[in-house]
C-alpha cells in the first residue's frame, strides 16, 4: 500500500522549468526586474509623498498600485530566485510560508482590480463633473476609496483561503514556482467543490465588477468628451484615461492569459511563466507609464535632474 502523510508542514514547490544552460540568464532576468519594479516603485511613491504638488486624489490613489507591486513582487520574486539555483529535492517550503504567500498573492491580483476601480471613479469625477471635483474627492473620501479597495480584497481572499486551510492535505507537491489558492486545495484528497463554486464565483465577481466599472465610466467620459467643445478638457481626459486605461488593459490580459492557459495542462510549463510574468509586467510598467504621461511628474523627474551634480 503507498504511504501517504496527511497534513505534512512541509512542502514542495515545483518551481520553474529551465534547461541545464538557462538557469543563470532566468536568474538575471528576475533579478533586474525585481529590482527595477523596487527602485521604480518605491521611487516614484516617495515623491508623490514628499512633494506637496503631488498630494492631489489622483496621485494619492495612484501611490496604492506602487505599494500593491512591491508588496505582491517582494512575497513571490525572492523565493523564485532562491528556487532557480536550487536542486528540485531542496525546493521545500513550510505550509505557514505557503498560506502567506498564497494570501498575498491573492491581495496582489484583487487590489490590482480594486485600486484600479477607486481610480476610475476619481477620473470620472473629474472629468463629468469638474466644478464639484475637490468637494466630492477630499482627502475623506480618498481615505474611504483607498480603505474600501483593500478592505474588500482582505475580505474576498480571506474566505477564499480560509475555505482551503480547512481541508485536510494528503500531499505535499505545490505544482507551481510559487503558493497560490488552486496550487494549496489541490493538495487535499477532500471533496473541493466549495472551494470550486466560491473560486469561480470569486473570479466572475470580480472581473465584472472590474470590466463593468470601468466601461461604464468611459463610455460616461466619452459622451461628455464628444459633447464638450472645452479642448483642453478633452486634452486632460485623453491623457489621463489613456494611461489608467493601458494599465488596467495589461492587467486583464495578463490575468485572462493565466486563466486560459488553466485550461490547457500541456502548456504548464508556459503558464508558470505567465503567472511571474502576471506580478513583473505591471510591476515594471505601471511607474513608467504613470511616469511618462503625468506631466507633474516630469516636472518633478527635471527638476531633481537639474539638481544632480554634472560631470
Amino acid at each position: 500500500m503507498e504511504n501517504i502523510t496527511y497534513n505534512s508542514l512541509t512542502l514542495q514547490l515545483e518551481g520553474l522549468s529551465i534547461s541545464n544552460d538557462s538557469p543563470q540568464l532566468m536568474f538575471v532576468f528576475l533579478l533586474f526586474s525585481y529590482v527595477f519594479i523596487i527602485v521604480a516603485n518605491v521611487g516614484i511613491a516617495f515623491m508623490i509623498i514628499f512633494d506637496n504638488s503631488l498630494h492631489q486624489p489622483m496621485y494619492l490613489l495612484f501611490c496604492n498600485l506602487p505599494f500593491n507591486d512591491v508588496l505582491g513582487n517582494s512575497i513571490m520574486v525572492p523565493r523564485v530566485l532562491a528556487d532557480i539555483l536550487r536542486p528540485p529535492s531542496e525546493r521545500l517550503i513550510s505550509y505557514y510560508e505557503c498560506v502567506a504567500q498564497a494570501f498575498t498573492t491573492h491581495i496582489f491580483g484583487t487590489a490590482s482590480h480594486t485600486v484600479l476601480m477607486i481610480m476610475a471613479f476619481d477620473r470620472y469625477v473629474a472629468i463629468c463633473n469638474p466644478l464639484r471635483y475637490s468637494a466630492i474627492m477630499s482627502n475623506r473620501m480618498v481615505l474611504k476609496l483607498t480603505v474600501s479597495a483593500w478592505g474588500v480584497a482582505f475580505v474576498l481572499v480571506g474566505i477564499l483561503l480560509g475555505l482551503t486551510v480547512r481541508l485536510n492535505r494528503c500531499r505535499t507537491l505545490i505544482s507551481n514556482p510559487y503558493c497560490d489558492n488552486a496550487s494549496l486545495f489541490k493538495l487535499s484528497c477532500e471533496s473541493v467543490v466549495i472551494n470550486n463554486i466560491y473560486g469561480l464565483t470569486f473570479t466572475v465577481v470580480l472581473f465584472t465588477s472590474s470590466i463593468g466599472s470601468i466601461v461604464l465610466t468611459y463610455t460616461r467620459i466619452t459622451v461628455v468628451c464628444l459633447t464638450s467643445r472645452n479642448k483642453s478638457l478633452n486634452s486632460k481626459a485623453l491623457k489621463t484615461c489613456s494611461t489608467h486605461l493601458v494599465v488596467f488593459l495589461i492587467m486583464v490580459f495578463n490575468g485572462m492569459s493565466i486563466i486560459t492557459l488553466h485550461r490547457f495542462p500541456q502548456y504548464s510549463d508556459f503558464r508558470k511563466l505567465c503567472t511571474i510574468f502576471f506580478h513583473i509586467i505591471p510591476g515594471s510598467l505601471n511607474p513608467i507609464i504613470y511616469g511618462v504621461q503625468s506631466t507633474e511628474i516630469k516636472k518633478l523627474l527635471s527638476k531633481l535632474k537639474r539638481m544632480l551634480p554634472h560631470p
